[in-house]
């Protein structure tokens, strides 16, 4: 029997690795506190639902899907500095990316 797709997961290693190429295009333009932040909130969203699928209890799963909760609001937070900030790029398919992660957390 072949093992299902861990649909979560899979969304949250994929938004992980276009947070890092994000994060190289901020360094590339000297934007590095902001690149880091949002590096560090960006990736641990997956780290968190990766800890997860592991969990020792449903209040340990929980926990740790309410993390990556917090971290996605993390980075809804750098990606609308970068929205709102002139001298930023912004690609607005990660505040998409991030939302509908949101969405997929919530209801696990």
């Amino acid at each position: 029997m072949a093992k299902r797709e861990n649909v979560v997961v899979s969304k949250s290693i994929d938004f992980a690795l276009r947070i890092i190429s994000f994060c190289e295009i901020l360094e590339k333009e000297r934007k590095f506190v902001v690149a880091n932040q949002l590096l560090k909130s960006g990736t641990s969203i997956g780290a968190n639902i990766h800890e997860a699928q592991n969990a020792e209890s449903r209040a340990d799963f929980i926990h740790k899907v309410k993390i990556a909760l917090k971290e996605l609001e993390e980075v809804k937070y750098w990606l609308t500095l970068c929205k709102k900030a002139e001298s930023y790029p912004f690609e607005a398919v990660l505040m998409d990316n991030v939302n509908e992660l949101g969405l997929i957390c919530i209801k696990l």
